[in-house]
């Protein structure tokens, strides 16, 4: 046996699967096979993507790893509307709950004024930084 840094796509599709696998035995039948990839997008009349979410629906939340506005759209309400269709998503599929991170130069205050509580935070990310985790309950 020995550790590789080697880059296999399907080495890591192989672990992801062998994770879900495990804790599918341990969660309840009604949240088995509650699995679905978010991917909303803003695009411009040419259809260049501006910004977007990219998140995931699992057993009963979602999880939102992306979301990100063009800094020239950026207090155009593009963010909000993409927020608000992932909640709308969480709602349909009955997810109790959204969880977000994001870093103290990010969109602290954006999540904060659409309801979301944080639970959480790193000290000192990259020295003058701090990682925040938030959720919003539905």
């Amino acid at each position: 046996m020995k550790i590789s840094k080697k880059h296999k796509h399907a080495s890591k599709n192989k672990l992801n699967h062998q994770l879900y696998e495990y804790n599918l035995k341990h969660f309840p039948e009604d949240l088995k096979g509650r699995y679905e990839e978010i991917q909303l997008y803003v695009e411009d009349d040419e259809g260049m993507v501006r910004g977007g979410l990219l998140g995931e629906i699992c057993w009963n939340w979602i999880e939102i790893h992306t979301l990100m506005v063009d800094e020239e759209l950026r207090g155009s309400g593009y963010g909000s509307k993409l927020l608000m269709e992932a909640e709308r998503a969480a709602s349909e599929k009955a997810c109790d709950f959204i969880k977000v991170d994001t870093l103290s130069f990010q969109a602290l205050d954006f999540y904060k004024k659409h309801g979301y509580r944080e639970f959480g935070v790193l000290e000192q990310v990259g020295r003058d930084f701090k990682h925040y985790y938030l959720m919003k309950e539905l």
